[in-house]
């Protein structure tokens, strides 16, 4: 058997790999993200500086992207930089005007020959449309030296050929963003990769109604957990996932903060009463009998396709009957 050289298996390598892949920076995990939904950025620093370990990260949260909000990291402490935004955004309880500009995490050891990640989660805003690409710029220090991931490329001009370009993230309509293996089954459940979607249904509204809420069973046949991070109807301007509970006979209602645990082997029902979604900032009311387009998204999976059948005023199931008409604007849970 030939003997192959080490030198000469790295340069094979060097040549098999993709260029960006050979020689990369601060990256994006995810590099696509759509309008007016949940992006969850997974910053990869796959190198220090000039062998020395890093020591701090900054990511700068660009202007439309809204609501950031850092994962805490072990070993690391995080600082954010609050400031104002252009303009207001429509966000989960209506408009806000200002939040987290920058993230830093300081204080940790990653060694020059390591990766890690740092993690965030934000919404996308429509102030950006399919085709655009929303850049990230990135700070990264180590015990001596530091790099900035902050060029952005002019308009016609080709990142690759930048010296120290910043993460991006290419904005695409909803639907392309639909993992391939998700397909319906003939008993109407939605298959996307482990998980089972079932039933998406959600209740009509009385006119002048701003809010309305939607429901959905999901099983998780695989071995690893996910997360559903987040929703969204064609008919409204935002969506959330919020928790109900009871606390001294008083009923309670919760955003769920970094996504539902789905766990391997587990069903959990999104039902009145209990988990469920909320669409706010309705543009339309729904309708008994009519069916509305949407999007669950998910850590692993993806995002999914649905589509909401929507059951009458208060129902508590599905294809149960109407309950008593709440009053116009109110939202029954």
């Amino acid at each position: 058997m030939k003997r192959i050289l080490w030198s000469e298996l790295a340069a094979a390598l060097l040549v098999t790999l993709p260029t960006g892949a050979a020689f990369s920076h601060a990256t994006m995990e995810r590099t696509e993200a759509s309008p007016n939904a949940s992006y969850r950025g997974v910053l990869q620093v796959t190198h220090g500086c000039n062998g020395e370990p890093t020591n701090r990260v900054s990511v700068t949260i660009p202007e439309g992207v809204i609501g950031a909000k850092p994962m805490p990291k072990p070993g690391w402490s995080v600082t954010t930089e609050i400031g104002p935004y252009a303009k207001p955004y429509p966000y989960y309880h209506g408009d806000i005007s200002k939040g987290v500009k920058t993230i830093t995490w300081s204080g940790g050891q990653l060694p020059d020959d390591q990766v890690d990640e740092f993690t965030f989660l934000a919404r996308i805003s429509d102030a950006f449309a399919p085709g655009e690409t929303v850049y990230f710029p990135v700070e990264q220090d180590c015990t001596n030296g530091n790099h900035r991931w902050r060029d952005i490329p002019a308009p016609g001009q080709d990142a690759h050929a930048l010296k120290s370009p910043a993460p991006g993230v290419t904005i695409v309509a909803a639907q392309a963003l639909a993992p391939s293996r998700a397909a319906s089954s003939s008993s109407g459940q939605i298959k996307a990769g482990d998980l089972t979607i079932d039933t998406p249904w959600m209740r009509a509204t009385p006119g002048g109604a701003t809010v309305a809420g939607g429901y959905v069973r999901i099983s998780n046949t695989g071995k690893l957990a996910d997360k559903l991070i987040s929703a969204s109807v064609s008919i409204a301007a935002s969506g959330s996932i919020h928790s109900m509970t009871m606390d001294g006979g008083v009923m309670k209602m919760a955003v769920v903060e970094g996504g539902l645990l789905l766990k391997p082997g587990e069903t959990v029902e999104l039902k009145p009463g209990s988990y469920h979604l909320m669409f706010e900032g309705l543009k339309a009311s729904p309708k008994v009998g009519e069916t509305i387009s949407g999007n669950l998204v998910f850590e692993r999976a993806g995002t999914v396709p649905v589509t909401f059948a929507v059951a009458p005023i208060g129902a508590r199931a599905p294809n149960a009957p109407a309950a008593s008409e709440p009053a116009a604007g109110q939202h029954q849970h």
